[in-house]
């Protein structure tokens, strides 16, 4: 009888270990697959991560490499087909955006200008400007007639009644008081004293820095200076746009300064246009409305 109950017991006790064992094998079974799944998990993130860096990194270098300026309002004339007017105004385009950097003193011209060049005005999605004299601004009130859906950028000393004409046509506003970044490989110098105070552009590209000013009040060589002190890596490519007058030394100082390339036009006159095409010579770009410059 004894015997019997022993051998019960040892047949119960076998049974309930094989029981233990298979649940632990199943337990161990599916922490496995918790883990495995884990696993896939974060390699897939992990591999969704590089895949949008690498992403990220094409659509920069693309963007990067591909410029193009395209100067729709100017006193100089490039395009017979295109009108003349004392001010300056200039579409930027890379594979991202269009945008504006300044807009003229008219812009019934702007429009025009920008229709013959085939450049629609919905199509710009930010605008700058430079500073607050009428041959630089007064296009904008006509352009957001035209097209209201757009960041405007100005210096935060603006007049208030220019920052309610902006407010007025639904734009978003954006006031400048420091070096800012505009979009990508697009920045602004930020508030530089003139009188009166105005900002230029500084955009990146694989051939170095280009700097594009409205009227150089603060002083061209200042302007160059301030673009080197905020990327101090790279080189002068290119300055286009307004000079305001400057001596003659100027062209010296962009000689030492490393300038590449030039493109004076608007309020730079024609002496020292004279002086940069003498000195700098295939690389004097002849600028004024209807010039298109692309940059790889």
């Amino acid at each position: 009888m004894n015997s019997k109950i022993l051998i019960l017991i040892g047949i119960l006790t076998l049974a309930w270990v094989l029981v233990l064992i298979g649940l632990k094998a199943k337990l161990m079974k599916k922490d496995f697959s918790q883990k495995r799944i884990l696993i896939e998990k974060k390699t897939k993130e992990k591999e969704v991560k590089m895949e949008k860096e690498l992403k990220e990194k094409e659509i920069k270098e693309e963007e990067v490499s591909k410029i193009t300026l395209i100067s729709v309002y100017d006193n100089y004339q490039i395009s017979p087909e295109l009108k003349t007017d004392w001010g300056f105004a200039l579409v930027i385009e890379t594979p991202k955006e269009k945008i504006l950097f300044d807009t003229g003193g008219n812009s019934e011209i702007l429009l025009f200008n920008m229709k013959k060049l085939g450049i629609d005005p919905k199509s710009i999605s930010k605008i700058i400007i430079s500073h607050a004299h009428h041959d630089h601004l007064g296009g904008l009130e006509g352009f957001l007639k035209e097209n209201s859906k757009v960041e405007v950028f100005i210096l935060d000393s603006f007049p208030e009644k220019v920052k309610e004409m902006v407010k007025s046509y639904g734009a978003q506003l954006i006031e400048i008081s420091k070096p800012q970044k505009i979009s990508d490989f697009v920045f602004s110098t930020g508030p530089l004293e003139g009188p009166p105070e105005e900002e230029s552009l500084i955009i990146l590209s694989n051939q170095g820095l280009i700097v594009i000013t409205g009227c150089a009040h603060p002083g061209i060589v200042n302007i160059v200076k301030k673009a080197k002190e905020m990327f101090p890596q790279k080189e002068i490519y290119l300055v286009l746009g307004g000079f305001h007058f400057p001596p003659k030394r100027v062209v010296e100082e962009f000689k030492n300064l490393g300038v590449k390339k030039v493109a004076p036009s608007h309020c730079s006159g024609e002496e020292i246009r004279e002086a940069f095409k003498e000195e700098y010579q295939e690389n004097f770009i002849e600028n004024g409305v209807g010039k298109i410059i692309e940059i790889k």
